[in-house]
């Protein structure tokens, strides 16, 4: 790698981690500047810790949703700049490729090459609008929620525009009840998922591999603290169930009333006829690039 590249990853990792210059540097090194390896290394390190910080990055753009008939679809397309994703054009052009995902159910090479209001297909728009703007522009995710017997929600945090902003989550609940009924429910757990950023419904959902790395982290975390080995073992084993409590959608804390987890919530409102989550999606732009 050159310098000035390897000085871009330790910014970077530094402005993930909140380390400072030296040991991100020293990291950088050891992992051949593998950001991600990196961050790991300094976890195990005991130098930085699992927080909000890592979720930072640089890409812009925005999320879009699109509803009909309990149907909706959700996009995030990137810009290279702030300035650009609040472009009236821009905007524009992400909203109308919403609904070619919505028509598309979320298939992004099938929205690529799907025929747009002016007769021109989504790719060649894209590539009119890159040229015109000067940015580069890219449909990076899509998805689709179908009625399927679920009653389904969206929830765009903060937007500027309708259906528009920087956060959206779909939801989808499986129930009996009338949507009217749970609408206010439905919205709230919608506003929760943005807020709390679950990474599964619940633990048997969580990817094992990460449960075995993020297990390895905390041990070796554990390991500078000179504790006996079985004491590490039990301490570590109280961390990961912290860790599972406070990634998994049913185990999380209630957002609206903290001392009762979502589970709970939903038993209680569901006396009348069971309520199931059965699958939610949040995007956040740039989260994970």
């Amino acid at each position: 790698m050159s310098v000035d590249s390897i000085l871009e990853k330790v910014k970077k990792l530094r402005e993930i981690t909140g380390v400072g210059f030296k040991d991100c540097k020293s990291a950088i090194d050891e992992t051949k500047g593998d950001i991600e390896k990196s961050i790991e290394l300094l976890r195990k390190k005991g130098i930085a810790k699992a927080s909000k910080r890592m979720e930072r990055v640089a890409a812009e753009g925005l999320i879009c949703t699109y509803e009909n008939n309990n149907n909706f679809s959700m996009i995030e397309i990137n810009s290279e700049t702030d300035f650009v994703a609040k472009n009236n054009e821009f905007i524009n052009f992400a909203k109308e490729v919403c609904k070619m995902a919505f028509l598309n159910h979320g298939d992004i090479d099938k929205i690529l090459n799907s025929e747009m209001e002016n007769k021109k297909t989504t790719k060649t728009n894209l590539d009119d609008l890159i040229s015109k703007i000067g940015e580069k522009i890219t449909l990076r995710r899509s998805s689709f929620f179908g009625g399927d017997n679920c009653i389904n929600f969206s929830y765009i945090h903060s937007a500027f525009k309708k259906n528009v902003g920087k956060l959206g989550v779909l939801l989808s609940l499986e129930t009996k009840i009338d949507k009217n009924e749970i609408l206010n429910f439905g919205k709230q757990l919608s506003m929760h998922i943005a807020a709390s950023s679950p990474l599964a419904i619940d633990k048997e959902n969580l990817d094992q591999k990460m449960l075995e790395k993020e297990k390895e982290i905390i041990k070796e975390e554990l390991k500078s603290s000179g504790k006996d080995i079985k004491i590490i073992e039990k301490i570590a084993l109280g961390k990961l169930n912290k860790f599972v409590s406070d990634n998994t959608l049913l185990n999380q804390e209630w957002i609206m009333e903290p001392k009762k987890k979502v589970k709970d919530v939903i038993n209680e409102i569901s006396k009348k006829d069971k309520i199931k989550v059965k699958n939610f999606i949040r995007f956040k732009v740039g989260e994970g690039l």
